[in-house]
């Protein structure tokens, strides 16, 4: 009895298949390596469920991908004997994308045809690339030991909705046939699939078979010669059908190494680098890991599913296995393949399992170590890598502490030595340009590149030509909290009260200094009144050349960046008052020391002071009360 349901398909979906359709991809070949890919995915999973139920075999222990064509039809079919799909899953799956976040992703869309079928390609959607070069998918599937009376067929033109019924299926595993559009009728040829699975999908671990017609008959000839009897077809494979990983490295060229990016990772560009490794000793583990290109359009949302594949002992257990792998790490692509851990591990076992722990060291190493061989040997690349996963690697000095100093290593700043566009420095260029006698790693935090470099924080160092690094990313001051020092050499915050220079700073200056500030002690308690609790403090500085007030953050408080880290977070902050530092040499300053009316004094000081928790945090909690404070002493001025 029929049981066929139409369902629409999810608005996302419909928009997908809108730039499917319309033949996003210039390389439309790829739809058969995305459908090869999930059915060779669909065979580990039933190879791994069928640890534990061997009757999911259901007498067929041989798991392969069966590849045929009708030219007649113009049909294309790609059908496995893996794990299979319930009516359920087949309407779960094949009608929406069950991703976290999938509007964002369509907001990153541009309608620019490279930049698209990146993020499609990393979105992993890889079904609906059938719609490439298809204008009709069929698919019929049962899940493995489901009864026979349970097979299911979803029928789909890829526009507003498709249908599902319920069949009779006698095997196990998914069938997709692709009706081919007229122009796309090519891909109907044999010798054509034969080229492009050889192309992509040589590494898939499954067999990929296609049929092949046997030897026709040979009549016997009239000198006596004997017939040859024709011999039936039969299905070959056209891959190697062997791990790749289990390979040796010089066997693997660099295009099977990218082939295999893109099968495990579902990028459509090419991986950055990549190390394939192998362990022998206390632990036996094999590693294939991979940087990317670019960056995943779900970046930064932590709670992604992110993780290397395991396998053990070849046999595939999971997918983003998280264990592996630390969170600021995420971006790392690959699988790890075990000789110790038990072939029916599961993730709880895996969390606090001790092997697991010595895998995870030993990747995380292996991964720092292609990044320092990235940063050492090709700058220009690992500026590219930096640019793309940065933020994330920034992560690291507060998560890994085992790791932390070969992490800071990795991490790069802009900085007053050099322009925006010039590459970023790391603490190594700095700490190798420090001048004679600096003994700190000077550094700003503000909300943008151009905020940190025109900071009037930076006026004295500038001046004395000492390099600052100058950090506008929202995660630094986060950063900077968990990076203290680097290689002996404490970070300071030039933003701070207690700005120390040391030896850069001469005795003859000092006692300046010293003497400015007796100068001005009548100004700095007059100020004080004037401010009252507004202010924790006034003094006199000598950081300010060109500024005539700023404030800063004593020791031990909140800066204004961490506040908004914290608030942003909705995190309660405490109250805080800031210290307001004066330039004596100033005119503005200057003209305040002789104002006798003191009303007019109290304006002055309290504009200064908002000018300067402008120039500072960047937003003023009253705007309108500064413009009209400002507004008077403009037109009190032009009396």
């Amino acid at each position: 009895m029929s049981q066929q349901e139409t369902h629409g398909f999810q608005t996302e979906v419909k928009q997908l298949l809108h730039l499917m359709i319309h033949s996003l991809y210039s390389n439309k070949e790829i739809f058969l390596r995305e459908l090869v890919s999930n059915a060779a995915d669909a065979a580990d999973k039933l190879r791994y469920l069928a640890l534990t139920d061997n009757t999911l075999f259901e007498d067929d222990t041989e798991l392969r991908v069966r590849i045929s064509t009708d030219k007649e039809k113009g049909t294309v079919t790609i059908e496995d004997n893996g794990i299979g799909m319930t009516r359920d899953g087949v309407i779960e799956h094949l009608g929406t994308i069950a991703k976290s976040g999938t509007a964002d992703f369509f907001k990153n869309l541009s309608g620019e045809e490279s930049k698209d079928s990146q993020l499609i390609g990393q979105f992993g959607v890889g079904f609906y690339s059938a719609f490439i070069v298809a204008d009709k998918v069929t698919v019929r599937t049962r899940a493995a030991g489901a009864d026979v009376n349970q097979g299911v067929v979803w029928e789909s033109q890829g526009e507003g909705d498709f249908t599902v019924d319920t069949i009779t299926k006698n095997s196990r595993g998914t069938e997709i046939t692709l009706h081919l559009r007229e122009e796309e009728k090519e891909f109907a040829d044999d010798t054509r699939l034969r080229s492009i699975i050889t192309k992509y999908s040589d590494h898939i671990s499954v067999p990929v078979e296609m049929y092949e017609e046997g030897t026709p008959a040979v009549e016997a000839t009239e000198e006596g010669g004997e017939a040859i009897p024709a011999t039936e077809g039969q299905w070959k494979p056209m891959n190697k059908a062997t791990a790749l990983w289990t390979r040796s490295k010089s066997d693997i060229s660099d295009e099977e190494y990218q082939e295999f990016y893109k099968h495990i990772s579902h990028d459509y560009g090419d991986a950055a680098t990549w190390s394939h490794n192998r362990v022998e000793g206390k632990q036996e583990y094999t590693s294939l890991l991979y940087i990317p290109s670019k960056a995943p359009w779900d970046m930064f949302n932590r709670d992604a599913k992110n993780g290397l594949k395991l396998f053990v002992q070849r046999v595939f257990i999971m997918d983003d296995a998280e264990q592996f792998m630390p969170t600021y790490l995420r971006f790392v692509k690959g699988l790890i393949d075990s000789n110790d851990l038990p072939l029916n591990v599961s993730r709880e076992i895996l969390q606090d399992n001790s092997i697991t722990k010595a895998l995870r060291s030993g990747v995380t190493k292996r991964v720092l170590g292609m990044l320092e061989k990235m940063a050492k040997n090709d700058a220009e690349k690992y500026q590219a890598f930096w640019a793309e996963f940065g933020q994330v690697l920034k992560e690291g000095p507060a998560e890994d502490f085992a790791n932390r100093e070969r992490i800071s290593g990795l991490l790069r700043f802009a900085s007053t030595h050099t322009n925006a566009a010039a590459t970023d420095v790391s603490l190594d260029d700095y700490i190798g340009r420090m001048k004679e006698g600096q003994d700190k790693i000077y550094y700003i935090v503000a909300d943008s590149h151009e905020a940190a470099a025109n900071s009037p924080h930076l006026e004295l160092l500038r001046k004395k030509d000492i390099e600052v690094l100058l950090m506008s990313e929202r995660i630094d001051e986060w950063l900077i909290n968990h990076l203290t020092e680097f290689k002996g050499k404490k970070l300071h915050s030039v933003t701070r009260g207690d700005l120390e220079l040391g030896e850069l700073e001469d005795a003859d200056e000092k006692e300046a200094q010293e003497k400015l500030a007796g100068e001005a002690q009548a100004l700095v308690e007059r100020m004080k009144a004037a401010l009252g609790a507004k202010v924790a403090d006034v003094k006199v500085t000598s950081r300010l050349t060109d500024t005539p007030a700023c404030v800063v953050a004593g020791e031990g408080e909140m800066s204004s960046q961490m506040i908004k880290l914290m608030q942003s977070a909705g995190q309660p902050v405490p109250e805080t008052k800031p210290t307001f530092e004066i330039n004596p040499h100033h005119p503005l300053v200057e003209r305040l020391n002789n104002e006798q009316d003191e009303q007019l004094f109290a304006n002055w000081a309290d504009l200064l002071l908002q000018q300067a928790q402008l120039s500072e945090k960047g937003s003023l909690a009253d705007p309108s009360a500064f413009i009209k404070l400002t507004n008077e002493m403009l037109v009190a001025s032009l009396k």
